[in-house]
């Protein structure tokens, strides 16, 4: 599997979308049979995993159990900025928010789900059009700082938006939707 860089990341051309496994497309899969299908992408060569808070607490726990003999070996993206009145359940009201009080519950929560002590890419999952890019930036470099995330990206932002967040904090990688 070829690999390239995304800032201080070397990850696999391609990643695993983990959303399908607990939350989304249809019904939530075999525990058992989604961690067999990680460590098979693993096998393959795949070492780039993506999550997300609005996944449901369940996604990130299953990512993080499957990956645990291989901490060292993966690359983990989540995003924070969506979450739901309930949790595991994806009819329930959605929230967009990235202030900097969620952003610090967002990965505290996500890290502990996860079972791991920082997220290799933390992604702002969407705009928030109540919170300036600049305080979400100033918030990513913080965690960079802190040793909680190694680098961060944006998901479905605009020019503008990207620009202003790059010149606080640089940003390793953009987001947009596409599926195979």
């Amino acid at each position: 599997m070829q690999q390239r860089h995304l800032g201080p990341l070397k990850v696999s051309t391609l990643a695993l979308g983990c959303m399908g496994m607990t939350y989304g497309y249809g019904e939530v899969h075999d525990k058992k049979q989604m961690v067999k299908l990680i460590h098979k992408a693993l096998e393959l060569g795949i070492n780039f995993f993506d999550t997300a808070e609005a996944y449901g607490e369940d996604n990130e726990k299953l990512l993080g159990e499957a990956i645990k003999p291989f901490k060292d070996k993966v690359v983990v993206a989540s995003k924070f900025g969506i979450y739901y009145a309930d949790p595991n359940d994806k009819y329930a009201t959605m929230f967009l928010d990235s202030s900097p009080n969620r952003i610090k519950s967002a990965i505290e929560g996500s890290l502990k789900r996860l079972k791991v002590e920082c997220i290799d890419l933390y992604y702002q999952h969407r705009m928030d059009t109540n919170t300036p890019i600049e305080e979400v930036a100033e918030v990513m470099q913080a965690l960079i700082k802190e040793g909680k995330i190694k680098a961060w990206g944006m998901s479905e932002a605009g020019l503008s938006s990207i620009q202003k967040a790059h010149q606080i904090c640089p940003l390793s990688a953009l987001q947009s939707e596409y599926s195979l």
